[in-house]
């Protein structure tokens, strides 16, 4: 059965940053704007920037596997080769809260990850299986 298309809308402070951003850096096109909101084609999904500087600020971390994951995060499921160009694309363009890793190695649910923020603030997490029916292994 085919993934539904997810929608997420959420805020920036800095819309000409959130275009250069996601359409630039991430690939995503542009859909739809005005000069309060953008939206963006997210590997098939529909993410909206709204313009509410007043919304944006650090999420709270969880320790994962070591490290402090952003409580408040969205991102993709990548194949495994998406997922290693993207890392060697986004290498000395963004800084990293988590650098691209593999994590639970040898564990059920083992997956590539790196997180990152964009322009606002928002955390971003991008992930890969090696075997995608890992994805909701326990």
């Amino acid at each position: 059965m085919p993934v539904a298309p997810f929608h997420l809308a959420f805020p920036v402070d800095d819309l000409a940053a959130a275009r250069a951003f996601y359409v630039d850096l991430l690939g995503c096109p542009e859909g739809r704007s005005s000069p309060d909101w953008i939206d963006f084609d997210f590997h098939g999904h529909q993410i909206v920037t709204h313009l509410a500087p007043e919304e944006c600020r650090a999420a709270t971390t969880n320790a994962v596997d070591g490290h402090g994951v952003p409580v408040r995060h969205f991102g993709l499921v990548l194949p495994m080769a998406e997922w290693e160009a993207m890392a060697q694309r986004l290498e000395g363009k963004v800084e990293f809260l988590i650098q691209p890793y593999v994590r639970f190695k040898g564990q059920p649910g083992e997956q590539a990850t790196m997180f990152f923020h964009d322009p606002a603030g928002n955390a971003i997490e991008l992930k890969a299986f090696a075997d995608i029916g890992q994805l909701f292994a326990k």
